[in-house]
């Protein structure tokens, strides 16, 4: 076992008893919401009998996700123990595997991956077998939706240090050298950031175009150049060839 792994193993044997403490209904009932506008638009066109895997799934908030949805063949693996019993509570399709043990053995199996918060866990050395094993998982066309802090955000570095477990983080630009090297291809970015799901967030929406405009001509002053993605983190789908 090398240091890295060493160390991860143990923040993830204790990840939700020391860390996360328990589980807050408010916050999930907000990501919810939130998720049906930003996540649950990505799955369109899957069937609901499709196989979906959920990486690092935690409590299960994304299987359950699904589930609702309409989803009848999710699972997801995590290697917190902690976390899967809080899942499988729930009456949610998750097991205690660890990544590359689980996709090497899962060829072509996949309509869909889901990794929220999951890719950034990752040394640089891993990055590349990780998305070959998520490549090789999915079936021909099926997608990979990916959620992982922003290196371009307005606020990146709270993101990637305020996690010990944090390794890598991404742009769009280097999220897409990524993705061509392993295969993929139709690759798409989205903000996080606020939805329009009430007046407070439709408040919110409009104050963060603001921000943005102001982030863009600084940028512009600086560079000459603007980008798209201001977020702490961004969404990316892209599909297998």
């Amino acid at each position: 076992m090398s240091k890295s792994e060493d160390f991860r193993e143990q923040i993830y044997s204790r990840y939700v008893s020391a860390f996360n403490g328990p589980r807050n209904d408010a916050a999930d009932m907000r990501w919810y919401r939130w998720s049906q506008h930003k996540l649950v638009p990505l799955l369109h066109g899957l069937p609901i009998e499709a196989p979906i895997l959920d990486l690092g799934c935690g409590a299960g908030q994304m299987l359950q996700l699904l589930k609702d949805t309409g989803f009848t063949n999710a699972s997801g693996i995590d290697v917190s123990a902690e976390q899967v019993h809080l899942a499988t509570e729930r009456g949610l399709n998750a097991a205690v595997s660890d990544v590359f043990h689980h996709l090497r053995g899962a060829q072509s199996s996949f309509a869909a991956i889901i990794a929220l918060d999951f890719v950034e866990h990752f040394d640089k050395s891993e990055q590349i077998p990780l998305f070959e094993a998520m490549h090789a998982a999915l079936r021909p066309g099926g997608r990979l939706i990916l959620e992982t802090p922003n290196g371009q955000g307005l606020f990146a570095s709270q993101v990637i240090y305020g996690d010990l477990s944090h390794l890598t983080i991404f742009s769009e630009g280097s999220l897409s050298q990524l993705l061509k090297l392993t295969g993929f291809e139709n690759i798409e970015f989205y903000e996080t950031g606020p939805t329009p799901k009430n007046l407070r967030g439709r408040v919110r929406l409009f104050l963060w175009r603001i921000v943005k405009l102001a982030a863009n001509s600084a940028r512009l002053i600086e560079t000459g150049e603007t980008q798209r993605l201001w977020t702490k983190n961004l969404i990316c789908c892209c599909r297998k060839r």
